[in-house]
């Protein structure tokens, strides 16, 4: 029900969104045409017509009993951009919203579509064939040294609730340049389903990395270990850091925040393992839960410091592929409202 709701909402957003955008171009097009007309020429709305052409529907006019086609130029200049309804039609469905759901937000108010089911279909399917061309790459060229995966959750219409999310691979290349490796559909919670998904890199030529971070999703850590148990496995300091916060009341977490930042930039392993034992220490009676998520996975959230020191902060954490999706999420309220 939950995810009815929220795919009816999107599609009534979409729809008003684009309804004004229709109605600011019919209101433009229709001074063009009667420019073109002369002033004072007679409109005639009942012979409306559309001429489909390429899968794309252009609206023309005729005036009176005249049996010429107008054609204003601001039609011929939205005509040469018709990769951005393109690339709005994609965007819809990658919302969440089905062939039938886009139909019905681009129909017009004459009732015909804009563009055809045949169209609408092609552009979707776009989708699959771009994500199997970036599948499908050699990845032995790729010398990959520091391995991040995450989890990332969307509202997909694949989705069913938050079961399933996006899962990510991404890598920083020997030569420091950042890389997104490899996306699949799976939940994020399941083992198998992040063993298939390393598998595919694996099966792609992907070598074995020096280092794997993840945050502390028991199944992403067993399908690393599995999957590539000579690889350091790194723990998350950011998601580690949040959840130990989340255990305390908030007076005390600004001091255990600054206790747990030394730890992270400690100068060597042995000395963040000695600042973990006194914080442990001095909180373990308060806040027993709290310790209990620093002590847990404690040899993973020390292991960056392994690394040469240039490359420890940002080993830590999977900060990488988190920002891949940054750019995306900031853009997506301007298609949520009626006013974007």
């Amino acid at each position: 029900m939950a995810v009815e709701v929220r795919r009816g909402t999107q599609a009534e957003d979409l729809t008003r969104t684009l309804i004004q955008l229709r109605k600011l171009i019919e209101e433009l097009l229709e001074a063009g045409t009667a420019d073109m007309l002369g002033a004072g020429a007679a409109m005639n709305g009942a012979a409306r017509s559309m001429v489909l052409k390429d899968g794309w529907t252009s609206p023309y006019r005729r005036s009176g009993d005249s049996t010429a086609w107008v054609s204003p130029p601001l039609w011929a200049a939205l005509r040469r951009r018709t990769e951005v309804l393109a690339h709005l039609v994609l965007e819809m469905y990658v919302r969440g919203l089905t062939t039938r759901d886009i139909e019905d937000a681009l129909r017009e108010w004459g009732g015909e579509s804009v563009l055809s089911h045949a169209s609408v279909s092609r552009l979707s399917e776009r989708l699959r064939e771009e994500y199997e061309a970036f599948c499908v790459p050699d990845g032995s060229g790729f010398a990959v040294v520091y391995l991040f995966a995450d989890a990332i959750c969307e509202s997909l219409r694949q989705q069913a609730g938050l079961q399933q999310a996006i899962l990510v691979t991404c890598a920083t290349l020997r030569d420091g340049s950042k890389m997104l490796l490899h996306m699949s559909l799976g939940n994020k919670e399941s083992e198998r389903d992040w063993l298939e998904h390393f598998r595919s890199l694996v099966r792609r030529g992907l070598p074995t990395p020096l280092t794997v971070t993840t945050d502390g999703a028991p199944g992403l850590i067993k399908a690393v270990d599995a999957m590539w148990p000579e690889a350091e496995r790194i723990r998350c300091w950011v998601h580690k850091m949040q959840n130990i916060l989340d255990k305390v009341p908030g007076a005390v977490r600004p001091g255990l925040k600054a206790h747990r930042v030394a730890i992270r930039d400690a100068a060597d392993h042995a000395q963040r393992q000695r600042l973990a034992e006194e914080v442990m220490a001095k909180y373990e009676r308060s806040y027993p839960s709290a310790m209990e998520g620093l002590r847990e996975d404690l040899a993973a959230g020390l292991a960056h410091l392994k690394l040469p020191p240039v490359r420890r902060r940002s080993s830590g954490t999977t900060n990488l592929v988190e920002r891949s999706f940054e750019e995306k999420r900031r853009r997506l309220p301007r298609f949520r409202t009626g006013n974007a």
